[in-house]
């Protein structure tokens, strides 16, 4: 954004460099390296993007080494996710060139989002305390998820006899 000079609030000038520096600087189009980096580095981002997905899509293939240990894989997941928004936010979104009032608005922003994480754990865990009798009703239990899985292995069994 290049500032003219009827601008009422003038050029926001950079440390040790005076209003026309800033003015030049400008208009030189941020030619010192400066600027965002250019269509390689979206490109390398990009490719890191792809890269990330096709890593969480083989936790559901047969090269996954933990198949048995879902929660490794939902753990993976988790860690992938993250760093997919972290990139999309900080290059896309063109956070990483912006000033260190980012810092004000993110870190208040992050603490809400856990304390609430946090705050919804006992609802959660304790869904079943009090529910509607019909509710009630089509609820699995645990010994409906017992029953469930002594019926998949007892069928896996005799898949693996035939």
């Amino acid at each position: 954004m290049t500032h003219h000079a009827h601008d009422p609030h003038g050029p926001v000038t950079r440390a040790g460099e005076t209003a026309d520096e800033t003015l030049e600087h400008a208009a030189q189009g941020h030619e010192d390296g400066h600027g965002h980096g250019g269509v390689g580095k979206y490109l390398l981002v990009f490719a890191a993007l792809c890269g990330l997905t096709t890593m969480s899509f083989l936790t559901y293939s047969s090269f996954w080494p933990w198949r048995d240990e879902p929660h490794v894989g939902w753990a993976f997941m988790m860690a992938v996710s993250c760093t997919k928004a972290m990139l999309v936010v900080l290059f896309f979104m063109h956070v990483l060139w912006e000033a260190n009032w980012k810092y004000v608005l993110t870190i208040p922003a992050a603490m809400m989002a856990v304390f609430l994480a946090i705050m919804l754990v006992p609802d959660v865990g304790l869904r079943n305390r009090m529910v509607a009798q019909e509710r009630a009703l089509h609820m699995a239990r645990q010994s409906d998820v017992r029953l469930l899985q002594q019926a998949a292995e007892a069928k896996l069994l005799s898949d693996q006899a035939h």
